[in-house]
């Protein structure tokens, strides 16, 4: 690749994510209706030329912002060291700080994607879907996780027992990171995840028998 091509790319590169950082900042603001295109040039310092070589559109632009976030959540929570030999409650604790802790370090697209589920639009969003994408992914990282930890339940009842056991943590770890952004400065996610994993640990026994 010839230099000055490869010094192009390394250029578009650092705009699309100047873009993105003031995109993520904004909508943490005014949310979706309050971004806007105008507002992404006058944050950034990018002309809006810049904006549109990158994205389509603003739902294209959020798309983007949530798809990065996703991405580096992803690979900060799979990147965890897990503690061999551990019994069902500590690998609750483990696995439920190793969440909260990735969410304080990238919760934007947990953020937005709130945002976005509360609107009801006619026409679906990009950004919305994408969100409504991940959750399932996210679902099916949970279920493995309990499916692993469901090993002496009977196979008719692992797979249900899992995906219950699942859609429960979910919607919880939901309701504990809403709380934590209305007030960041005394709630404690992590000590509140920890609880988390303890209310699993004694839901346990009933969905697996």
């Amino acid at each position: 690749m010839a230099p000055k091509t490869e010094r192009r790319q390394q250029h578009g590169e650092q705009s699309r994510q100047r873009i993105l950082d003031a995109t993520v900042e904004i909508a943490a603001e005014r949310g979706y209706e309050g971004t806007s295109i105008a507002l992404v040039s006058e944050r950034s310092g990018l002309p809006r030329s810049s904006i549109y070589w990158h994205f389509r559109d603003k739902d294209d632009l959020l798309a983007a912002v949530i798809e990065r976030s996703y991405q580096l959540w992803r690979g900060r929570l799979r990147a965890f060291d897990r503690t061999p030999g551990l019994d069902r409650p500590a690998r609750l604790r483990e696995l439920t700080d190793a969440v909260a802790v990735s969410l304080l370090d990238q919760p934007e697209f947990l953020r937005l994607g709130m945002m976005l589920t509360l609107e009801r639009r006619p026409v679906e969003a990009k950004a919305r879907q994408l969100f409504i994408d991940i959750r399932a992914e996210v679902h099916a990282f949970v279920a493995r996780e309990f499916r692993d930890l469901l090993a002496d339940a009977p196979d008719d009842r692992r797979e249900d027992t899992a995906d219950r056991l699942a859609r429960f943590a979910l919607g919880a770890a939901d309701g504990l990171f809403l709380a934590y952004q209305l007030d960041p400065a005394t709630f404690d996610l992590r000590d509140q995840f920890e609880m988390l994993a303890t209310t699993l640990d004694a839901a346990w026994p009933r969905p697996a028998t």
